[in-house]
């Protein structure tokens, strides 16, 4: 307990949807709130915690999708008061007719929600407000893309999507889809919903977008010292916004997945995988359901994003992973949510819920009953389950008309698509097949309800069950089974303690529930065989299988509380040097750029601007490459310059002849070519190479002891590449290497560089930041004597002003360092100088591993982001290709954007049409 005056820890709890639905009138005066169906367990820890002595809840959640009624009562002048239906079953949505209807509320009308929102309920609710016509928008990322591929279904919906746009062409152009919106005419996508892989794009344009408002209404209400819970797949890309919005704070960030986490070989088929890893790693503590599902996320990881990871004990001697990302160490854990032990029964044993047991027992006297509820999609094993129950009839004919299946099959979202209507058939068929078989004019032992039933009703039939069966075929936690086996183990007048449950092992819960009946649910004829066997149980055996079960169902509040003390116990000093490395920000990035005059490219070549690949000779750039380097190349305000350990003539075959205005920097720095200057400079003429004859030797001797490798002679550096070679043959010999090239490189004061997969000696004095230094310290646009000393009393004012700094590998760690300490001395020399973002606009970028230290301030995971990146600040490339932070307004529009601003046009005009509209009732009514 916490003492009476000590300051409560403040918790940001962020869910995909508040645990209310809102339903407003005609004006937009009145409303509803019906409460949420779904996610019980996440909303009894919600009502927990607002109860807690210990924690100050603030809830940020989506509204949903706002409807509307038509209410004539209204209309016509009688009073229609806000109510608060507790049974959101008996409370259908009224559609309005207008329904297609754009959605528009005031700000005022929308504070003016959630005041009386928080007033009624209690809480702290935060809403997200994404008005637009199509609201539902928002979902389509999450629920057609993710939610498949998590629950083992290789997106047949986007497979159907291609198949009926009959066209296989490449995805149209970043023009073609704009939305002039974007600031500085960066294309976003369109409001009308396309078809094939536009389509696509635009349903994670949305999510972005989702994520991003979170992010928002985040920092609008979040102090230092706060805990931040973010719950499911909704919100993947929020840790690492959050770690961007608030790089300079150790905030506290968890990440709770209640839904299945798939194997790596299933998780690699997201097109955007790399992204939502990236912005699940941006979170100090990551919770599954299981260990196993623990275990798949860390194999994407280390796969993904070259992460390290091992296995610790916690606190409390649990088995748990830490992986390092970035810089930064996050756990990975598994704890199963629990449910509302105490609530649920006293929910569930009132006198209304003992006289619906009685009617259900008389309505099937002397027979045993097993009760199923599921939502009706293909995961949940409806299908399974009745071709296990015909088999039981058909194996144990002593049972026919002597057992009742009472199956609840409540509808998905998507009721109306394809998928969802080809299973609900199925269905059909398999309940009319086994009631005509089985059944008789009298009784059918199938009682299928194809709808969302009250809670009483459900509380009613999980106690009058003889056997609750679980089949599904892919789950994260099954709350059902939880709440069926709490339910079982309090004693009543109805003789229902103990009866037991089947459940399958592809649920999550059955790593849980350890002592349930556990089955293979394709396997029908084991399954059925487990009825019987249930069926056939003792009481004394029942008794004895609920004792062991019981114990086994966790409670919501010690999850809660197990969850927010693990988080809370989390050490986020980076004072210690453990500083994570946020993603980039890319829309701060624009923003910064478009307000910049002289602006400074810095970029490393292999692993950067190309992928790494096994042939050196073999990376060359691609067309996209061109295309953007000659867009960024034409603007007179940037200066672009390729800093490489390429020798010259690689660099000027591929680069420098397809392009004059890019500066050019081979072997580190050893030579320099300028921006529309013909001529290379030499920058190591007057040191003595008679090194480069011993290093040669010795790589030469290691050469022969390992296949594959080779060594590549520039005119400066040797380089030895074991790429080709076995990964560990080549490791060790490299150490051999460097050990024996010490003495010689201590004689000739040389430098042993590791790069990736090779190693490369040069003379120290020369060095990619060596180059940088120079590059910056000038007068940005004029002609560089390369052979002059650095000049560090430049104006300020004619030096770049956006500097963005790209590189993969050890050696760029030498251009980020050098920017740092230009950046301190700027810092300490001209304070007043920084720009709208409160810096010099200065960027230091490390690309690819997640697995290496680096001393840059945000990373990118590979080259294709790189090049999203340059294509977004020439036009290219949508804002919402990866996430940022982002100002939306309540439409998801940017906001001051174009479309924003025709937005808000628009909903002015049609709350005065609604006004006219009123007017004109009231006084025909008179």
């Amino acid at each position: 307990m916490t003492a009476p005056n000590a300051k409560k820890q403040r918790v940001i709890n962020c869910v995909s949807q508040l645990p209310y639905r809102i339903q407003l009138n005609e004006s937009k005066d009145t409303w509803r709130l019906l409460p949420q169906a779904g996610n019980s367990a996440l909303f009894s820890s919600l009502d927990y915690l607002q109860e807690s002595d210990e924690y100050e809840q603030l809830v940020v959640g989506w509204t949903g999708e706002i409807t509307r009624e038509t209410d004539l009562a209204e209309q016509f002048g009688a009073d229609v008061t806000m109510t608060n239906n507790d049974d959101d079953s008996e409370t259908p949505v009224v559609p309005d007719s207008n329904a297609d209807e754009a959605l528009y509320l005031t700000p005022e009308q929308m504070d003016k929600l959630t005041e009386v929102m928080n007033a009624q309920n209690k809480k702290n609710f935060n809403p997200v407000w994404l008005l637009r016509k199509n609201q539902s928008r928002w979902r389509q990322y999450a629920e057609k893309t993710i939610w498949p591929t998590f629950h083992y279904i290789l997106n047949p919906l986007l497979i159907e999507a291609d198949n009926n746009s009959g066209s296989s062409a490449p995805a149209p152009s970043a023009k073609k889809g704009s939305n002039p919106a974007a600031p500085g005419g960066v294309p976003a996508p369109k409001e009308s919903v396309p078809t094939g892989d536009e389509e696509k794009n635009s349903w994670w344009y949305d999510y972005v977008k989702f994520n991003e408002a979170y992010a928002m209404k985040i920092g609008e209400i979040y102090q230092p010292g706060d805990v931040i819970w973010i719950h499911d797949y909704y919100l993947l890309l929020l840790p690492q916004l959050l770690r961007m919005k608030f790089a300079n704070d150790n905030v506290k960030i968890g990440y709770f997945h209640h839904a299945p986490w798939p194997s790596y070989e299933y998780f690699r088929c997201l097109p955007r995988r790399k992204q939502i890893l990236d912005g699940l790693v941006g979170a100090n503590l990551i919770t599954f359901q299981n260990e196993q599902f623990s275990r798949h996320f860390v194999s994407s990881c280390k796969r993904l994003l070259d992460c390290t990871s091992k296995k610790k004990k916690s606190d409390k001697g649990a088995d748990q992973y830490q992986i390092s990302a970035y810089g930064g160490d996050l756990i990975v854990d598994s704890l199963p949510i629990g449910v509302n032990k105490n609530q649920l029964i006293k929910d569930a044993f009132t006198s209304d819920i003992d006289s619906k047991v009685q009617a259900i027992k008389q309505a099937y006297q002397n027979k045993k009953i097993i009760i199923g509820r599921d939502r009706l999609d293909s995961v949940r094993g409806v299908v399974q389950k009745l071709r296990a129950f015909e088999t039981f009839l058909t194996m144990f004919p002593e049972w026919r008309e002597q057992v009742v299946l009472i199956q609840v099959s409540s509808p998905t979202a998507n009721r109306d698509s394809p998928q969802t209507i080809r299973l609900e058939q199925q269905v059909n068929d398999l309940v009319n097949s086994i009631n005509s078989q089985f059944g008789n004019l009298n009784f059918a032992p199938v009682q299928h309800y194809y709808m969302r039933i009250p809670k009483d009703v459900y509380l009613s039939l999980l106690r009058v069950a003889d056997l609750c069966l679980i089949t599904t075929v892919r789950d994260g936690t099954n709350t059902t089974a939880l709440e069926y086996v709490t339910i079982k183990s309090h004693k009543s007048d109805y003789q229902c303690y103990g009866n037991p449950l089947i459940l399958s092992e592809f649920s999550g819960s059955s790593t849980l529930l350890k002592d349930a009946i556990i089955v293979n649910p394709w396997d029908s004829v084991a399954v059925a065989k487990s009825i019987n066997m249930a069926l056939n149980l003792t009481k004394s055996a029942a008794s004895e299988l609920q004792a062991k079960l019981s114990p086994e169902v966790p409670t919501v509040q010690s999850w809660t509380d197990k969850y927010l003390k693990t988080l809370s116990s989390q050490n986020t000093d980076q004072s210690s040097g453990g500083k994570i490395t946020p993603a980039l920000n890319r829309p701060v990035l624009l923003d910064t750029y478009n307000q910049a005059k002289r602006r400074l490219f810095l970029f490393d070549y292999d692993g950067t601007l190309t992928p790494i690949v096994q042939d050196p000779a073999a990376a060359i750039p691609t067309a996209k490459l061109y295309t953007i380097l000659e867009k960024l190349a034409a603007d007179p305000r940037n200066q672009i310059w390729i800093i490489s350990g390429r020798d010259q003539q690689f660099l000027g075959k591929w680069i420098g002849s397809k392009n004059k205005r890019l500066g050019l920097s081979a072997e580190h720095g050893c030579f320099i070519k300028d921006i529309d200057c013909p001529e290379w400079v030499n920058l190591t003429e007057k040191v003595d190479m008679s090194w480069q004859e011993r290093v040669g030797k010795a790589m030469e001797e290691i050469t022969n002891k390992t296949q594959g490798s080779f060594i590549e002679r520039k005119k400066v550096a040797l380089t030895w590449h074991y790429r080709r070679a076995v990964p560990e043959l080549g490791e060790f010999h490299a150490a051999e290497l460097k050990k024996m090239l010490k003495s010689v490189c201590d004689e000739y004061d040389l430098e042993i560089m590791d790069g990736k997969a090779n190693i490369e000696v040069r003379p120290r004095f020369v060095n990619k930041g060596e180059i940088v230094k120079r590059l910056v310290w000038h007068e940005h646009g004029t002609e560089q004597d390369l052979l002059k000393p650095v000049n560090e009393k430049v104006d300020i004012n004619k030096m770049p002003d956006f500097i963005l700094c790209l590189g993969d590998d050890f050696t760029d760690e030498d251009m980020f360092r050098e920017l740092n300490t230009i950046e301190d001395k700027w810092e300490e020399k001209y304070p007043e100088n920084k720009n709208s973002h409160k810096n010099f606009g200065i960027y230091p970028v490390t690309v690819g591993s997640a697995s290496k230290q680096t001393i840059a301030k945000a990373h990118l995971t590979d080259p294709g982001q790189v090049l999203d990146t340059l294509g977004l600040l020439i036009g290219n490339v949508s804002l919402f290709q990866s996430a940022g932070t982002v100002e939306l307004d309540s439409r998801g529009h940017v906001k001051n954007s174009e479309s924003s601003l025709k937005s808000q046009l628009a909903g002015e005009k049609y709350i005065l049409k609604k006004s006219a509209s009123s007017t004109s009732i009231k006084k025909v009514n008179k």
